[in-house]
């Protein structure tokens, strides 16, 4: 690859418009998971340690363009100021040359916060003039927010074409053991897929299909397979417009002799709610007044068999309800057993996806495996071999 890092470029009193990501679960104005805000620690701290400014640039959530406390970053900033070490100078203003005299004003060993980037019509749909007075606020351009690499929005694409631009720690370590892990991966190997939804998935499931020996469907989306195939799912939630889709990805992976792993036992219960009464049925024969929100042990126990017989595993999203006790256990069981076989490295493991992240680390995990991304859609779209917009504005 042909990007830059920081260290190939002069820092030195340069302010540092720095593309992070910090969409961090929340707990009311608390920080659910901060696990986003430590992975962008080094790369502050090494713009600054050159001298540099960084004025690092985020969204939160979807606002729309308008203006919502709801996703203001000010929330952030006690998370942030832990973290980093020190006090943020954050800024709120609407007029963008108002926030360019506050960043020349800015002393070296300082760290500025733009507010929600998606505050700002334009952003989106990488609006130039927008992307023109953004690149004004700085001198260089640092991205480090892989997480969002698959968008071409103004902020990871318009202003990467306008000044000197390099990628940030976090950038980097993604790229290159994305790169190394997944572009040749060793053999055979298996893919696990949850979530609730196929129709985000569906380009992932057809790629995956071709390159996988073992293919894992679990969570949400297995329901349309299972219904697809006449299956009871009793009240479980499904996409009843992608029947055929899932009958069609199913039937591509007898065709490529890709092992299809689906549930053949479930966990259902009446509601999701946490300690509810829950029974285990065969995942044909889901009652009418039930819905399944786990995966059964002789599924678990399928889907480790597959694994035993792998060497890089692939993994993004969990099994079930994995947020409500007790429909964490089939995810917490294979997260364990992943782990111990990594640690033994009789396993390349590689884990991408904000859920999913935030799954394994209820059995702590995460720090096992021998890569976790913290990028959702840039992750599976990378492994889909798509090329991602923030990635070629960088190269290019």
């Amino acid at each position: 690859m042909t990007w830059k890092n920081l260290d190939q470029r002069n820092l030195n009193g340069k302010r540092v418009l720095t593309r992070v990501d910090i969409n961090v679960p929340m707990n009311g104005n608390d920080v659910g998971d901060a696990t986003r805000i430590e992975r962008i620690v080094p790369t502050i701290q090494k713009i600054i340690a050159a001298n540099g400014i960084p004025i690092m640039i985020s969204h939160f959530g979807r606002p729309g363009a308008v203006k919502d406390d709801k996703y203001s970053l000010k929330h952030l900033i006690p998370c942030l100021t832990e973290h980093l070490g020190q006090n943020i100078v954050f800024t709120d203003v609407d007029e963008i040359e108002t926030i360019i005299k506050q960043s020349k004003s800015l002393k070296i060993g300082q760290i500025m916060l733009l507010e929600n980037i998606r505050f700002r019509t334009g952003e989106t749909n990488n609006d130039p003039v927008l992307a023109k007075k953004l690149a004004e606020i700085g001198d260089v351009y640092c991205n480090d927010a892989f997480s969002t690499a698959h968008r071409a929005h103004a902020s990871t694409v318009g202003i990467a074409n306008l000044l000197p631009n390099c990628v940030g720690c976090l950038m980097e370590a993604e790229l290159l053991n994305l790169e190394e892990i997944l572009s040749k991966p060793k053999g055979p190997v298996i893919a696990i897929v949850g979530g609730s939804k196929v129709s985000t998935k569906i380009d992932l499931l057809m790629n995956l299909i071709k390159k996988v020996d073992t293919l894992v469907i679990t969570g949400g989306m297995a329901n349309t397979f299972l219904r697809a195939q006449g299956h009871n799912i009793g009240k479980s939630i499904f996409e009843q417009n992608l029947l055929e889709t899932a009958d069609k990805i199913r039937k591509l992976a007898q065709k490529e002799s890709c092992q299809l792993i689906l549930p053949s036992d479930v966990i259902v219960a009446r509601s999701l709610k946490r300690d509810v009464p829950w029974e285990l049925f065969e995942a044909t024969k889901c009652p009418e007044n039930q819905m399944i929100l786990d995966i059964g042990p002789k599924t678990v126990n399928n889907i480790k068999q597959a694994i035993n017989r792998s060497q890089t595993l692939i993994w993004n999203g969990p099994m079930g309800a994995f947020e409500v006790y007790p429909f964490n256990k089939a995810t917490d069981d294979v997260a364990t057993f992943v782990s111990q076989l990594t640690q033994k490295g009789k396993l390349i493991s590689v884990a991408g996806g904000g859920d999913t992240i935030s799954a394994l680390k209820s059995t702590r995990s995460e720090s096992k495996f021998s890569y976790i991304s913290t990028a959702g859609g840039a992750f599976l779209e990378w492994i889909e071999g798509k090329k991602l917009p923030a990635i070629e504005a960088l190269i290019n």
